[in-house]
């Protein structure tokens, strides 16, 4: 039978997957900005930037064990959301692909710490 995992060891992963996703949306911009074309849209790259942020202040609360984080986490879920999607449009370009993945499993996570003290 499976353990079950401890809330702190879930927050350990919530912590990882949002500063690992905000660095590589940080990365993603700079690579948009250099590939030009469709990669520049304004919308996608505040997507890009409003998702590193949220990603990068979700870890902020979930480290401090901010009474917040379930919230904090609920947006940051639902960015990571939008943002993988419109990462996806671009197929075929790697980078776009990792940041998608990224972005795939930091709403996951947060999904669960959103869900762990509401």
């Amino acid at each position: 039978m499976p353990r079950k995992q401890s809330h702190a060891t879930i927050m350990q992963q919530g912590v990882t997957h949002a500063l690992e996703c905000h660095r590589i949306c940080e990365e993603t911009i700079t690579h948009c900005l250099q590939a030009g074309g469709k990669h520049v849209e304004a919308a996608h790259i505040q997507l890009l930037t409003d998702c590193a942020d949220i990603c990068r202040t979700a870890a902020d609360f979930m480290v401090r064990g901010s009474e917040f984080h379930p919230a904090v986490c609920a947006v940051c879920a639902d960015v990571c959301e939008r943002c993988a999607i419109d990462c996806e449009r671009f197929s075929g370009d790697e980078q776009m692909a990792k940041c998608a993945k990224a972005c795939r499993e930091c709403a996951q996570s947060c999904r669960q710490m959103a869900g762990a003290l509401a």
